[in-house]
């Protein structure tokens, strides 16, 4: 049987993306991950996930990541009614995921506080007749849904990577990193305004707002 496994990175962060990814394989190839030591993307250095992640691709079927960008979680964070807010966004891109995995079960990391409702969700929005399981922690428990944490870092740390070289080392693009919070108040105190690839709904930006208005 062919089990698919759908993880996301970059959920909580300011700046940058939401990447979402899904990998599928086989018995052998599950056993190949658990061989590699796959584990969840954040118990692993950078180095790590980058000596794994060409040896995930040439294991699994790979779906092509969906990037979630700024925009589109502050529409959804702002205006989205009740259980339509960012978890719905995040269900309909892994649903989009699922489609391409050609998976007879796929077992997603949700992020939702309730899974049951978060997998219900994902059988609505997805195309395909397949067992969904969302669980909180899959990408521990599972090594195919480690994998597809793997990859979506892997992803979205390339497309940070991508946005400094533009704009300027901001760090992390998570709150808790005292070097991304300090470029963004010096953005701020620079432009006047929030950078494009900022989500303007998080609390952090209007705590900066709040300090220097």
């Amino acid at each position: 049987m062919i089990l698919g496994g759908v993880d996301e990175a970059g959920r909580g962060s300011v700046a940058g993306p939401l990447v979402v990814a899904g990998v599928s394989a086989g018995r052998e190839g599950v056993k190949e991950l658990i061989d590699l030591g796959v584990k969840d993307s954040k118990l692993l250095t950078p180095r790590q996930r980058g000596l794994l992640y060409p040896e995930i691709l040439r294991i699994t079927t790979y779906a092509v990541p969906a990037y979630i960008l700024p925009p589109e979680i502050d529409e959804y964070v702002k205006h989205g009614k009740k259980y339509r807010k960012l978890n719905y966004l995040e269900a309909t891109y892994m649903a989009r995921v699922i489609d391409q995995l050609g998976a007879k079960k796929v077992i997603v990391d949700a992020p939702d506080t309730n899974p049951v409702r978060f997998r219900d969700e994902l059988l609505e929005l997805t195309d395909r007749r397949c067992e969904v399981i969302a669980e909180h922690h899959a990408d521990i428990r599972y090594p195919i849904v480690s994998a597809a944490s793997i990859v979506a870092k892997v992803e979205r740390d390339r497309a940070v990577e991508k946005l400094k070289s533009r704009y300027g080392d901001f760090g992390s693009g998570y709150p808790c990193d005292p070097k991304t919070m300090k470029f963004l108040s010096q953005w701020f105190e620079r432009e006047g305004s929030m950078p494009d690839f900022t989500r303007k709904s998080w609390k952090s930006w209007l705590r900066i707002l709040q300090l220097k208005l």
